[in-house]
């Protein structure tokens, strides 16, 4: 009975691409991170399927000011006439992953969220997870064999979580939680009462923890791929992994027909400059 209770809300998704990604320089001197190809189409397209599947419409993609331009060329209008509406916003300097949530404020307004990292790429499909979402928090883990370098978390016997730890210098889990989070409104206020970290960042896994003090959150294991394009060799393994298991070959029909309907328009526009 007690879900019932439970309202439901709507859910807006949020993307994270801003950064400078220095260990990808010089590549990422001149244009960001998330606008590499990865195969056959930039990165940034592969976290926008992610949301369009579970059939989110407002998306607000969070960008550095010195790549505001790019993105607004390429996502500006590439999906209006499809029904799906994205806004920008600029991060000055990146604080922490957290700081998408309070810079997403009025973009969240009273509904809940998806927030994911513009260069996290699945080949598993979360859009059911994401529609049946309700209250509390949602993540999503899976086992990595250097879990030091994330967010990690440990299970008890039961397979419930019962810790998340920033970058865990003893182990205490191979599971690390990947780049798509799922908040009910509450996300703001957490993130707004965080303290910065040691590293004077607006720590994720801070809030992860805040809905896990409370019991208030999920945590999904998945086998699928999981791909975090950070360095040269990342970058170059996703796109092998991407085309082998045909994950650009599996996106969302709009998202297609948009990019599809895009290269169209830039042909056009390339024979014009000819003429």
């Amino acid at each position: 009975m007690g879900d019932l209770k439970v309202k439901k809300r709507k859910m807006k998704g949020i993307v994270l691409a801003g950064g400078t990604a220095t260990r990808l320089f010089p590549m990422t001197a001149t244009t960001s991170k998330q606008l590499l190809p990865v195969y056959d189409r930039q990165m940034i397209f592969y976290p926008l399927n992610t949301l369009i599947k579970a059939g989110i419409k407002d998306i607000l993609v969070i960008v550095a000011p010195e790549h505001s331009g790019q993105f607004l060329n390429l996502l500006g209008s590439l999906l209006k006439k499809h029904g799906i509406h994205i806004t920008f916003e600029v991060q000055s300097s990146p604080r922490g992953l957290a700081e998408a949530l309070t810079l997403g404020e009025n973009h969240i307004g009273e509904d809940n969220v998806a927030l994911i990292l513009g260069d996290n790429i699945f080949e598993d499909d979360f859009a059911s997870q994401i529609k049946e979402f309700r209250s509390g928090g949602h993540v999503f883990a899976k086992k990595v064999s250097d879990p030091e370098r994330f967010g990690v978390v440990k299970f008890n016997k039961n397979n419930k979580a019962v810790e998340i730890v920033e970058k865990p210098v003893e182990w205490i889990s191979d599971y690390a939680v990947t780049g798509l989070y799922l908040y009910d409104n509450n996300c703001v206020q957490i993130a707004k009462n965080m303290k910065p970290s040691d590293r004077g960042e607006i720590e994720i896994t801070d809030v992860n923890k805040a809905y896990l003090k409370k019991k208030q959150l999920e945590v999904t294991l998945f086998d699928g791929q999981w791909l975090d394009a950070g360095t040269p060799d990342s970058l170059l393994e996703a796109s092998i992994i991407v085309k082998e298991k045909g994950i650009s070959r599996n996106f969302h029909p709009i998202l297609d027909e948009a990019i599809k309907e895009f290269n169209e328009e830039l042909k056009i526009r390339s024979k014009k400059r000819l003429q």
